[in-house]
């Protein structure tokens, strides 16, 4: 008989495997809101389909009587923005600073110390002292996943850099290149695939931050609507909004992945996914 470590599933028993933990979560929810809403008709703790449709209606197709918008609408583009902007940030730092670090042991010497030191900060612990500087606008949510996700990104370039053989780098000087050109022609090629990747990895990390500085101070966002309604135990509207959370995030993690196959192939070829 065939050892349990060394079989593999068919593709059809994946895809069904994949799905079965799905399917037993909607109907152990469905028995659970049957039961409770059994008991007490206006049970909010566990809404019916039928109730989260009903929410879900309300806030992304009837526009806001106080403001004329469509809230889940606007929360979405105000988070996504938010977002967006703190993940480019911190790409665009963690490039940098994981690249020199990784390749100029001046500057590994200089700089590695306090990244190691500002990667054990916990971002949300800093949270009250980015309002005090930045105050309770845009910028301060922008600034904490920027800080939260930074030293993650740069630390995780740095060491890629470190792995690239030390031979292309002689090879290169052989033929005359300078420090720069080294960087950039034959490191920062080689990077760049695994940036998206720890991106990828990042994004996680990036919404807890996000939700938790909207759920402090926002006006808009989907953390913010989440803990607003949460004080009237409105379940019909934080569940799809987790949902539309978990969502957004699944489709920009393939989003990612897609663009790393595309533009590098042959970092695709390599067993990266």
């Amino acid at each position: 008989m065939k050892k349990l470590i060394n079989q593999t599933p068919a593709k059809s028993l994946k895809i069904f495997l994949g799905v079965l933990p799905f399917l037993l979560l909607l109907i152990l929810y469905m028995v659970g809101s049957e039961a409770r809403l059994e008991v007490n008709p206006n049970d909010k703790l566990l809404p019916s389909f039928t109730q989260i449709g009903a929410g879900l209606e309300r806030m992304a197709l009837e526009p806001s009587k106080r403001t004329g918008e469509y809230l889940f609408w606007q929360d979405t583009a105000s988070s996504l923005t938010r977002l967006g902007l703190g993940v480019l940030i911190a790409a665009s730092l963690g490039l940098l600073i994981g690249l020199l670090t990784g390749a100029l042991p001046l500057f590994t010497a200089w700089l590695s110390p306090l990244l190691t030191v500002v990667s054990l900060i916990p971002p949300l612990a800093i949270l009250p002292i980015l309002f005090i500087v930045f105050g309770l606008g845009e910028l301060s949510k922008v600034v904490l996943i920027a800080i939260g996700i930074t030293p993650f990104i740069a630390r995780d370039i740095q060491r890629r850099t470190q792995e690239i053989p030390a031979e292309q780098l002689v090879k290169a000087q052989t033929l005359g290149a300078n420090t720069s050109q080294i960087m950039i022609r034959v490191l920062l090629p080689q990077i760049t695939p695994k940036l998206i990747d720890a991106v990828r990895l990042s994004l996680g990390a990036g919404w807890l931050f996000l939700i938790a500085a909207e759920a402090v101070a926002a006006t808009d966002g989907l953390g913010y609507r989440i803990f607003l309604v949460r004080r009237y135990m409105a379940m019909d509207v934080i569940l799809p909004y987790v949902a539309w959370i978990t969502i957004l995030a699944f489709f920009i993690d393939v989003l990612l992945r897609e663009l790393n196959k595309r533009l590098f192939p042959w970092h695709s070829q390599g067993g990266k996914s």
